[in-house]
């Protein structure tokens, strides 16, 4: 077993994407929309503020002071509606590091979530959060030290802009995708890139083939891919674990069981995320 000073660890806050789905057919996998935790030696690292960060952030109330850093792919809401009820961030002591891609329009990763919190979308600004906030503007293939650990970050395919993000540690990586669309006729350059070889590769796997490609409802150009091209991904990439997030609000606990039966057949190794699910590398893979 890994020490709390040499581990390796993901945990899964929010698996969900678009908008919360709370109600009594999304309890197995859960509601809440991107929030993942790595604990990675002595650091925590964050991926997305969607609701799921809420819940993390209650869990963090009992470890007081907390400095973490904290990673955006993107800021459509469902990555960024947590982070105003991020209840650490208001607490005088703890310290983030928050880095986010540029949007398009130049605005920062800083300037787009004090901009949610205005009014009258939000009742109180930015400022009153009292923890120790430092805002980080990256480029995709920008790739960031943090001690032992190694980020690299790579361009997805996504309307607005995204980023995906590779995080090695002591020779384990540990790979977090989402939001992309994949492409018609090839794989995604970059995207495999970020995949090469990862012990877990979390992955954009919002719809199925069938939800993609209905004629009456098409879902191309919406940003999102599906299981089966995760599985092309991950297969191309040799990665040993496959983890399917984002799902859609609309598949309920039954109907995501049966997506993991039907993605196990053809790729044993792949698991849906869900909310709880914990994934130690260190005692896994090492």
């Amino acid at each position: 077993m890994s020490t709390n000073d040499d581990r390796f660890e993901i945990k899964f806050w929010g698996v969900r994407g678009s908008i919360p789905c709370p109600g009594t057919q999304t309890v197995r996998y859960g509601g809440n929309t991107s929030c993942v935790e790595m604990r990675v030696g002595k650091e925590r690292l964050i991926f997305d503020g969607g609701t799921g960060l809420r819940i993390l952030g209650e869990s963090l109330l009992s470890e007081m002071p907390v400095t973490g850093h904290l990673f955006f792919t993107h800021s459509h809401w469902d990555h960024i509606q947590g982070f105003p009820f991020f209840a650490p961030a208001f607490i005088p002591g703890n310290q983030f590091h928050i880095y986010g891609l540029p949007a398009p329009n130049g605005a920062t990763i800083k300037q787009r979530l004090h901009d949610q919190m205005l009014h009258p979308n939000f009742p109180v600004p930015l400022q009153i959060m009292q923890a120790n906030l430092d805002f980080y503007d990256i480029e995709a293939r920008e790739i960031i030290k943090i001690n032992d650990i190694t980020i690299e970050t790579g361009k997805l395919n996504h309307p607005g802009e995204a980023l995906g993000y590779r995080v090695t540690y002591q020779g384990l990586t540990a790979v977090y995708i989402t939001d992309t669309e994949h492409f018609p006729d090839r794989l995604d350059n970059n995207v495999l890139h970020l995949a090469n070889h990862a012990q877990v590769l979390i992955i954009d796997t919002t719809y199925t083939n069938e939800e993609y490609y209905d004629p009456k409802l098409s879902k191309v150009g919406w940003g999102h891919s599906t299981w089966q091209e995760g599985v092309k991904i991950a297969e191309a990439a040799k990665v040993k674990k496959l983890v399917l997030f984002h799902h859609d609000p609309s598949h309920h606990d039954d109907c995501l069981d049966t997506i993991k039966r039907q993605v196990q057949q053809v790729y044993p190794n792949a698991i849906l995320a869900k909310e709880g699910l914990v994934i130690d590398l260190k005692n896994e893979f090492a």
